[in-house]
C-alpha cells in the first residue's frame, strides 16, 4: 500500500503554496472557457463555408501573432508585473469571446471576425504564457517544481478531456451564442482568480521590453547546452511526430471510422494516467533523461501507431505517446524553472511558448505533405522514427542534457541559492 502511495501526485505544492492553489484552479476554469471557443469556432467557419480550407487557415492566421507576441511577452513578463499581465490578457481574452457572443447573435453572423477574434487570442495567449511559467518558479520551492509541473500537467490533462466533449455538447445542443457565452463568463471568473494572486514585480534594474532585450534571452538561452536540448528535443519531437490532422485519414485506413474521437482523446488518456502516477518523479533528479526518455517513448509510440493495423493497438500506442510527451514535459518544466535566473525567466519563457507551440504547427504540415506523398501510415510511422533518431543525434550533440543533476548543475545550485536568499 505504502509503494502505491508514493505512486500518487505529489501535492507538496498545492499546501506549500496559495498562490500555486489559485493558479491551478484558474487554469481549469480557463481551460473550460478556452475549448469552448476551440470547439465552437471552426465549427462556426464550417457552418458558415463549407470548407475544409476556410477552417484551416485558422492556423495561419494564429501562428504569426503567437511567433511575435510570444517573444515580447516573454520581455514584457521580466519588466512589468507578471500579475497584472496575467489579469489583462484575461479580461482581454472574455472581451474576444464577447465579440464572438455578440457576432453569433447577428441574423447572418461575419465570417472577418472570426478569423480577427482567433489572432486576437493567439496575441494574447503569446503575451500571457510567458507571464504564467515565469510566475511559477517565484510561487512554488525550488525542490518542489517537478511535482508542480506534474500538478499543472494533470490540470491541463483534465481540461483537455473535459473541455471538448463540455463544449461539442452545447455547441450540439445550444449552439454557438451560448458557447460564447459561457466562454467569457468563465474568463470573467479567472479574471476575478487573478486579482487575487500575490503581486509579481519585477526586479529593481529591470529594463523597458524590447528587441536588445529579447537577443539577450536569446543569447542566453543559445549558451547553455542544456536548455537549448530541451527546445530542439521537444521542436524534433512534434515535428516529426505530431500526426493529428492526418487522424481523419487514419481512421479510414483502419476501416474505423468511429474510431476518430478516441484517436484525438488517446493521448490525453495516457498523460493522465501518467499524470495520477507520478509521485515518484518528484523524486528524481535527472530531470534531462526524462527529456530524453520521454520524447524517445513518444517516437516510438506514434511509429508503432503508424505500423499496427489494428485500431485498438494504434489507440494504446497513442496512449503510450501521450504518457511520454507527458514525461518530457516534465523534465523540461522542470529544468527550466530550476535554472533560469528570475531577472531573465520572462524571456525564456517567451522561447518556451515557441518551442512547444511551433513544433507542432509545423508537425500537422509535415504530416500532411507526407501523408500525400507516401500514405498515410507510412507518415506516421516514418515520422515516429525519425523523432527517435533526431533525439538520438541531439543527445551525441548536446550530452550535458542527459548529464544534468539537478543537484550539482551549476546553475540549478545558483538558482537554488537565490531562491533561499
Amino acid at each position: 500500500m505504502t509503494r502505491l502511495l508514493r505512486l500518487l501526485p505529489d501535492l507538496a505544492p498545492w499546501r506549500s503554496s496559495s498562490d500555486f492553489r489559485l493558479l491551478w484552479v484558474q487554469g481549469l476554469v480557463a481551460y473550460f472557457a478556452s475549448f469552448m471557443a476551440l470547439i465552437a469556432l471552426p465549427l462556426q467557419i464550417k457552418d458558415l463555408t463549407d470548407s475544409p480550407l476556410a477552417v484551416g487557415a485558422m492556423g495561419a492566421v494564429e501562428l504569426v501573432p503567437l511567433i511575435v507576441f510570444g517573444l515580447y511577452g516573454g520581455a514584457l513578463a521580466d519588466a512589468v508585473d507578471r500579475r497584472k499581465v496575467i489579469v489583462a490578457t484575461e479580461a482581454g481574452l472574455a472581451l474576444l469571446a464577447l465579440v464572438l457572443f455578440l457576432n453569433a447573435l447577428l441574423p447572418q453572423p461575419l465570417l472577418w471576425p472570426l478569423y480577427v477574434v482567433a489572432a486576437g487570442v493567439s496575441a494574447l495567449a503569446g503575451l500571457q504564457r510567458p507571464a504564467l511559467d515565469s510566475l511559477m518558479a517565484r510561487i512554488v520551492p525550488h525542490a518542489q517544481q517537478t511535482a508542480a509541473a506534474a500538478l499543472n500537467s494533470l490540470r491541463w490533462q483534465l481540461g483537455s478531456i473535459a473541455g471538448p466533449a463540455l463544449a461539442g455538447l452545447v455547441v450540439a445542443y445550444a449552439g454557438h451564442a451560448p458557447a460564447y457565452a459561457v466562454g467569457a463568463t468563465g474568463f470573467v471568473v479567472s479574471v476575478l482568480l487573478c486579482r487575487r494572486l500575490s503581486p509579481a514585480p519585477p526586479a529593481r534594474d529591470a529594463e523597458k521590453p524590447s528587441l536588445r532585450g529579447i537577443v539577450e534571452g536569446a543569447r542566453y538561452a543559445w549558451s547553455r547546452p542544456v536548455l537549448l536540448g530541451t527546445y530542439a528535443i521537444d521542436l524534433a519531437a512534434m515535428f516529426f511526430a505530431f500526426p493529428n490532422t492526418i487522424f481523419p485519414f487514419l481512421a479510414d485506413d483502419l476501416d474505423a471510422e468511429w474510431s476518430l474521437g478516441l484517436m484525438y482523446a488517446a493521448g490525453s488518456v495516457g498523460s493522465l494516467v501518467l499524470g495520477l502516477t507520478s509521485g515518484w518523479t518528484s523524486r528524481v533528479r535527472r530531470h534531462g533523461l526524462l527529456v530524453v526518455a520521454g520524447a524517445t517513448g513518444w517516437g516510438l509510440a506514434i511509429a508503432a501507431a503508424g505500423w499496427f493495423g489494428n485500431v485498438w493497438l494504434v489507440l494504446l500506442c497513442l496512449a503510450f505517446a501521450g504518457a511520454g510527451d507527458m514525461l518530457s514535459g516534465l523534465g523540461r518544466s522542470t529544468i527550466w524553472n530550476q535554472t533560469i535566473p528570475e531577472e531573465l525567466r520572462g524571456r525564456l519563457a517567451g522561447i518556451e511558448v515557441l518551442s512547444y507551440s511551433v513544433g507542432p504547427q509545423l508537425g500537422q504540415v509535415r504530416a500532411g505533405a507526407m501523408a500525400g506523398w507516401t500514405g498515410t501510415r507510412a507518415a506516421v510511422w516514418s515520422g515516429g522514427v525519425a523523432c527517435v533518431a533526431s533525439v538520438g543525434l541531439l543527445c551525441l550533440a548536446l550530452p550535458k542534457l542527459l548529464a544534468y543533476d539537478a543537484a550539482t548543475d551549476e546553475d540549478a545550485l545558483a538558482r537554488k541559492a537565490a531562491a533561499v536568499a
